[in-house]
């Protein structure tokens, strides 16, 4: 692995005196390549936080362009970027902030047709994503290119997040569950609204971006126990925070016994 630079050192400082993280665990964050899915409500302090940490490489998947109603709660962008795509604006605010940081641009729709390719190039994967169609094909393909998901989703004032890593098992040897195993369907078309249908609360964004960043530092230095098997909710009404567990489901169709 690549050693930190001075520069690096004195940056890192208040992580490197971290017992659970020092020199090896900043080492291991400067080698990693994390691709974040959506550089929207969850990516933005998502993306911040993994630059400020300083992961080596991030990759930005997004095709979308920064519209006024996005800066409510998408504070990587700001007024000036209006109209630019998602990927740049989020780009240049990576270079702001912590020019050690690698960042690599795919301005597209991930799907099912393109997911696992764009996949196999990183270490782990962080999705941010505002649909169910998207998440799938993320996480089925985390699945197939047997990397590590952290996944989070916002409704108007609740949020959850997980991490999957169903290519593994778990100590009890048998296999972690898939994201199929929590959620085997999608909703029905229409039942869930948009968040511009049903808006959201900016800052619960910024809070559950936070998580996920959080929860993808833990996993790349190598501390704390991941969310494998444990839904993380928030309520950002009463702020309360609960724990759901959930387990590796035979039927499912990736890594269930009738596949």
């Amino acid at each position: 692995m690549t050693a930190l630079s001075p520069d690096e050192i004195e940056r890192y400082a208040r992580h490197i005196v971290l017992r659970e993280v020092g020199g090896p665990g900043q080492v291991r964050l400067k080698a990693a390549r994390v691709l974040v899915i959506g550089a929207g409500g969850l990516g933005a302090p998502l993306i911040q936080y993994l630059a400020a940490a300083g992961i080596g490489t991030i990759g930005l998947v997004d095709d979308d362009t920064v519209s006024l109603s996005n800066l409510q709660r998408q504070v990587i962008h700001g007024t000036p970027d209006l109209g630019r795509p998602k990927v740049e604006s989020a780009a240049e605010a990576i270079a702001r902030l912590n020019p050690n940081v690698r960042v690599e641009t795919h301005g597209l729709r991930l799907n099912p047709e393109n997911a696992e390719g764009l996949i196999a190039g990183y270490d782990l994967v962080a999705d941010g994503s505002d649909n169910f169609a998207t998440r799938y094909a993320v996480s089925d393909a985390c699945y197939r290119a047997g990397r590590p998901l952290v996944t989070a989703a916002l409704g108007q004032f609740d949020g959850s997040l997980t991490t999957i890593r169903a290519h593994e098992t778990g100590a009890d040897g048998r296999p972690n569950p898939t994201y199929r195993c929590l959620f085997p369907s999608p909703p029905p078309a229409g039942s869930v609204p948009t968040c511009a249908e049903a808006g959201v609360l900016g800052a619960l964004a910024g809070l559950m971006g936070s998580l996920m960043a959080l929860e993808v530092i833990r996993a790349v230095a190598g501390f704390g126990e991941p969310l494998v098997g444990r839904l993380l909710m928030v309520d950002a009404r009463s702020l309360r925070f609960e724990t759901l567990s959930y387990a590796w489901d035979p039927g499912n169709p990736l890594s269930g016994t009738d596949r």
